[in-house]
């Protein structure tokens, strides 16, 4: 080592103690810290304001030097929350098995400081290095007036959320192989938003898939029956395989068509069987929101609405169906986007075009808050609660509601909630007049009752609301986006107003031959803005 950069082992764990970057020599750790001094201020008046650069600066090189050290005492003093701060750092050593750790911090910005672990992990003879970065904030403490580490389970690794914590060993459940319908390998590197897919799917079939566990480093859940995330394999064991019916084509596509936006999510169905050929998100906080969202859906939901007026002989699609500026019900005003109005439309055209009040207007005729959830229970399976897919999913809620609500539902908004796999599932309904449950993994595998739909769709209805979505796609809201989507296709625009969100959530759904898939982009804007390209993107791998 350079003069720039020495190091010592203290209590079996390795600190870098490193000049420059802002940063003087780290004191050694012992009598002057284990005090729990803290900022060092020597002063019996208690400070106030934001800490200065350089309490800023101390405060986390003590800290770090702490932690680095092992002693969790002296770093849980310079934090604000020391019961949770000295278990985490106990934990670092006892429970992830760190047996060695170089940190190295960079440049403040203001009371933020970044780091640099790099780390070796031991367990039962095995070691592997983990190397990461993370950050820390320095905050004023309320009572003490002290320079503290704003304590966060981040600090000790960046994925680490609410009483979460690290752990290495041997897993319950053995290593998988995730294959798709064709038996080619989904590698999580790959593939990486079926990373939390593939830890449901070994957490439930891993014993049965014939697999042996290794050891690893993994992040041990706060909730009991969540999947733990894996961070680093020590040593492997033998994977079992596990088949599943998605299909490594579309899923590449899907996964191409998230990286396009942040807070993304789409889902791709099989119309005629219900199989799951692509589930993909790109989300900060790795939720698997395109299976287990709850997001209001916006004028995708009018396809449910679309069938149970044609169903109901209120309306058909070669018919004249008012689409007037405004629609009121129980005293609240509902408009189209923008203000549009269409005189003379036929529903199809209104439908096409997304007219609000073509649909609402017709609510004193159905003259039932509880038609609509029926309709989605008995003949989309939205709103059964029992769908099985292979792992944990959302199947949709359209409950009964009444005045305003009730209006709004109609709309996709109010109290619906859904998520791209539902949306996607509608779709596949309404292409083939079927409800089939959406399936990762087939039934067969460990035996379980998928969901039936109570009645199918009348075959009549079925062909007027494809001739809708067939209208949308080539002279609609989303002809732009569907132009390049070849083969028999339909689709349905949407976008979600939520509460305190600046812009609306974009939804877009289509279907190409028998490929259905459906987008959601929260704070998208206009469905064919932004959740409209990433379904085209899937349908056409599809």
């Amino acid at each position: 080592m350079n003069g720039a950069a020495k190091g010592a082992v203290i209590g079996g764990v390795f600190l870098l103690m490193v000049g420059g970057a802002g940063y003087g020599v780290y004191t050694m750790l012992g009598s002057e810290m284990g005090s729990g001094g803290g900022s060092g201020n020597g002063s019996a008046a208690v400070e106030t304001g934001p800490p200065t650069p350089k309490e800023v600066e101390r405060t986390a090189k003590d800290f770090l030097a702490a932690w680095a050290a092992g002693d969790e005492r002296a770093a849980a003093d310079l934090t604000d929350n020391a019961a949770a701060s000295r278990q985490a750092v106990i934990g670092f050593r006892t429970r992830a098995h760190v047996s060695k750790a170089v940190i190295t911090p960079g440049t403040p910005a203001e009371a933020t400081v970044p780091f640099k672990v790099e780390a070796e992990v031991t367990y039962e003879g095995q070691t592997k290095p983990l190397s990461y970065e993370s950050k820390l904030t320095v905050v004023r403490g309320a009572s003490s007036g002290k320079a503290l580490v704003d304590w966060q389970p981040s600090v000790l690794h960046p994925q680490l959320q609410k009483d979460e914590t690290l752990r290495a060993g041997a897993p319950a459940a053995p290593p998988v192989t995730l294959v798709d319908r064709g038996g080619k390998e989904l590698d999580p590197e790959k593939y990486p938003s079926l990373r939390p897919v593939l830890d449901q799917l070994r957490k439930t079939y891993g014993e049965k898939a014939g697999g042996t566990p290794g050891a690893e480093l993994w992040i041990e859940p706060a909730v009991a029956d969540a999947p733990k995330r894996t961070l680093l394999t020590l040593a492997p064991g033998k994977p079992g395989k596990v088949e599943t019916r998605l299909d490594a084509a579309v899923q590449a596509a899907a996964e191409r068509a998230v990286a396009q936006h942040p807070e993304s999510s789409v889902v791709a169905v099989q119309p005629s069987t219900g199989d799951i050929l692509a589930v993909a998100n790109n989300r900060k906080d790795g939720f698997n929101a395109a299976m287990q969202g709850a997001r209001a859906p916006g004028s995708t939901m009018k396809i449910v609405t679309g069938e149970m007026l044609l169903d109901k002989g209120l309306v058909a699609a070669d018919k004249v169906a008012p689409c007037k500026p405004t629609a009121t019900w129980y005293g609240r005003t509902f408009r189209n986007l923008g203000g549009f109005s269409l005189d003379g439309a036929t529903f199809a055209t209104s439908f096409a075009k997304s007219c609000n009040t073509a649909f609402i207007g017709h609510i004193d005729e159905v003259d039932d808050d509880g038609a609509l959830p029926r309709e989605a229970r008995e003949v989309f399976g939205i709103g059964l609660d029992n769908w099985k897919t292979g792992v944990p999913s959302r199947d949709g809620t359209v409950p009964e509601s009444s005045g305003p609500a009730a209006a709004a539902a109609y709309i996709g908004q109010g109290e619906v909630q859904m998520n791209p796999l539902n949306i996607a599932s509608i779709t596949a309904t309404a292409k083939t007049g079927v409800f089939r449950q959406p399936v990762i993994v087939p039934a067969a595998l460990d035996g379980r009752t998928l969901a039936t739909a109570e009645r199918r769709m009348k075959p009549a209805v079925r062909q007027q609301l494809v001739s809708m979505m067939r209208l949308t796609a080539t002279g609609g809201t989303a002809a732009k986006v569907m132009a390049g989507v070849g083969g028999d296709k339909g689709a349905k625009t949407g976008s979600a107003e939520v509460d305190g969100a600046g812009s609306p959530d974009s939804w877009f759904t289509g279907y190409s031959d028998d490929v259905a898939a459906a987008a959601m982009v929260e704070g998208g804007g206009h469905g064919a803005d932004a959740a409209g390209p990433l379904v085209a993107q899937v349908l056409r791998a599809g």
